[in-house]
């Protein structure tokens, strides 16, 4: 979809500041917001694409007004909410006001250090020969969905290269839905700069982005 999320490539936001030796997390809540939102996404309530549009969805002035992990909190409430985990009484209150609604495996706290060590791998076998070749040119598609997607609206409707095959993997665009998983071909594209944000721009920059394959078409 087209969110505040999307700011990539966008003037007016001011340079990213850079904090030497940052820590991984500025405040305990941080911490917190970090495990519960891990924690939640153990119990298979929902995707990892699911989470990412519940974010992205925010309403866009809240998004732009909240930090990091205000955005993961609220992504979860959003999330607890639509899958009937918690009544907005409960959120308000802080507290539980009603039995709580089974979920289908708990991470417990020894199980911890293992699942995060694991992962998820979202990478999937080949069923089908993929679409492109290194070296070919390709178009991104020009789209303006309302679903969740991983081509940026910055890049699209631009003319890239295939720098890497990256094999199939999970594709969001449906995961993120409950319309499966719907495996397909990841590749790495490279863009020059100049075709992303236009003639005027430095023209030594290039950017590099994953795309899945229904994102692209052979450039004519």
């Amino acid at each position: 979809m087209n969110g505040a999320q999307d700011l990539g490539g966008q003037m007016g936001f001011g340079p990213i500041e850079l904090e030497e030796n940052e820590p991984n997390f500025h405040a305990k809540w941080e911490e917190r917001a970090f495990a519960v939102t891990l924690a939640m996404g153990a119990t298979g309530s929902w995707t990892l694409d699911a989470s990412r549009f519940a974010r992205e969805s925010l309403p866009q002035v809240t998004y732009l007004t909240s930090s990091y992990y205000e955005i993961w909190t609220r992504g979860l409430e959003k999330l607890v909410l639509s899958n009937g985990l918690v009544t907005e009484e409960e959120l308000k209150q802080g507290r539980k006001l009603e039995a709580a609604k089974p979920v289908k495996r708990v991470l417990s706290a020894d199980a911890v250090a293992g699942v995060l060590a694991k992962g998820a791998p979202v990478d999937r076998e080949e069923h089908q020969p993929a679409r492109f070749r290194v070296g070919d040119k390709v178009h991104t598609r020009r789209m303006n969905p309302e679903h969740h997607t991983r081509l940026p609206r910055y890049a699209r409707d631009a003319v890239g290269t295939i720098e890497a095959i990256h094999g199939v993997h999970v594709f969001p665009d449906t995961n993120a839905h409950g319309e499966g998983e719907q495996p397909t071909w990841l590749y790495g594209v490279l863009f020059k700069g100049t075709d992303i944000w236009g003639p005027d721009s430095d023209p030594k920059l290039s950017l590099r982005i994953d795309l899945w394959e229904p994102y692209l078409d052979l450039a004519r």
